[in-house]
């Protein structure tokens, strides 16, 4: 009887590990087709003609990029707490991470109100899908760390199941490695004036 219980036991740890197996693939191959998508808008930036950052806030670029890139290590320690079972350190690398993808995300939006393109500039279509993708991201991002912290103050979650918790912490350490192309092509990389 014992035996039996242990076999299904076992079973089931496999079906667990089976699943987790599926899911990181999964998210991979999400990550492979969303980075195509970047990828080629990242070089249609490059392809077009009169780039020029001239009317972007270089600060505000730089603040931006800083804040997100630190995020990322917010997210990173929420994981590893998780990981470790240190809850309270993971509630509040969790609630972190959510505060400074908000703010990235405000500042964008703060950039997009105060840059002046004229319709004659290439730059300014690159500029707006980029960031305005980008930003999508970072918002669903935020969404769902936002799940991730309620899912565990409400108990779910232990250091031997976190998925949820490691699967939207990878997702926003690729926005962020987004980021790292797109701010030097928009904010850095000047054009070759025809």
């Amino acid at each position: 009887m014992a035996l039996a219980a242990h076999a299904q036991g076992a079973e089931h740890g496999s079906h667990g590990l089976d699943r987790l197996r599926v899911n990181r693939v999964g998210l991979w191959l999400f990550f492979f087709s969303e980075s195509v998508i970047f990828g080629l808008l990242l070089s249609a930036r490059f392809f077009l003609e009169g780039i020029e950052a001239d009317h972007l806030d270089q600060l505000l670029g730089l603040g931006i990029t800083v804040l997100l890139l630190a995020s990322s290590i917010t997210a990173f320690t929420a994981e590893t707490a998780i990981a470790r079972g240190n809850r309270s350190l993971c509630n509040w690398m969790l609630l972190a991470t959510i505060v400074m993808g908000l703010l990235f995300a405000g500042g964008v939006a703060f950039e997009w109100s105060s840059a002046e393109f004229t319709k004659e500039e290439a730059f300014g279509t690159s500029f707006f899908v980029m960031t305005g993708l980008h930003a999508t991201h970072v918002i669903s991002g935020v969404a769902m760390l936002a799940m991730a912290w309620v899912m565990l103050l409400r108990g779910h979650f232990s250091p031997k199941s976190y998925w949820g918790i490691e699967g939207t912490v990878k997702y926003w350490h690729f926005v962020d490695v987004v980021w790292v192309f797109f701010y030097p092509a928009l904010y850095l990389v000047q054009g070759v004036h025809s």
